[in-house]
């Protein structure tokens, strides 16, 4: 199953480790340097906007950040509503 993250971003459900608001996790400097680090990586997979949130998906076993404008409780919404299913 396909997780919509925005714009024509999708994820697999399955892959989805964890979401976080930008502002707040931003705050931290430990969180910093690990979007630094992703960055630098080539793992960051930018939105077209002002990202709000960002997704952290493990596949194959490679990480990778995906950046959505979408806020933290619309995606944490969706989330919620899949699980149900």
């Amino acid at each position: 199953m396909f997780y919509p993250i925005g714009g024509d971003m999708a994820v697999r459900s399955s892959t989805l480790v964890a979401i976080f608001d930008l502002d707040n996790a931003s705050t931290s400097k430990r969180t910093r340097e690990f979007l630094a680090k992703a960055e630098r990586e080539g793992q960051v997979v930018p939105c077209d906007e002002l990202p709000k949130t960002f997704l952290i998906t493990q596949e194959f076993g490679m990480d990778r950040v995906y950046l959505s404008s979408l806020t933290y409780q619309t995606l944490a919404g969706r989330a919620r509503s899949q699980s149900v299913r």
